[in-house]
């Protein structure tokens, strides 16, 4: 079997590298080159502009259902760098915050569903 894993490689080179991913890419190195390029594809393809793909990244990272400190670090840093103002990346994380919305819109309704219904 062939472990050749060039982007694997370039993201632990260049500090990008998640320590998280580290067990699978030893347990199978080359199903997880594939899923690397897989999601690394739209931030590399060019289609969208560096500064955009960095406020994907941010709000990516920062949304309640990944919540992982270090890369929105990496990933504001990066921005600012590209000449992102705080007032971007601010809206950038308000925009994300409201997925945990989602919370009480699921769950307000069910709740005076049952209570409407325990007062019968």
């Amino acid at each position: 079997m062939d472990n050749h894993t060039p982007l694997c490689d370039h993201l632990r080179a260049t500090g990008e590298w998640n320590p998280n991913w580290t067990p699978f890419a030893e347990l199978d190195p080359v199903w997880t080159e594939k899923f690397m390029a897989m999601g690394l594809r739209p931030m590399i393809a060019g289609v969208l502009d560096p500064k955009t793909v960095e406020f994907i990244a941010i709000a990516v990272d920062a949304s309640c259902t990944h919540m992982y400190e270090p890369g929105v670090r990496r990933h504001i840093r990066k921005a600012l760098e590209l000449g992102a103002t705080k007032e971007e990346i601010t809206a950038v994380l308000q925009l994300t915050s409201v997925l945990g919305i989602h919370t009480m819109s699921l769950g307000a309704p069910i709740l005076q569903e049952e209570l409407a219904a325990r007062s019968k």
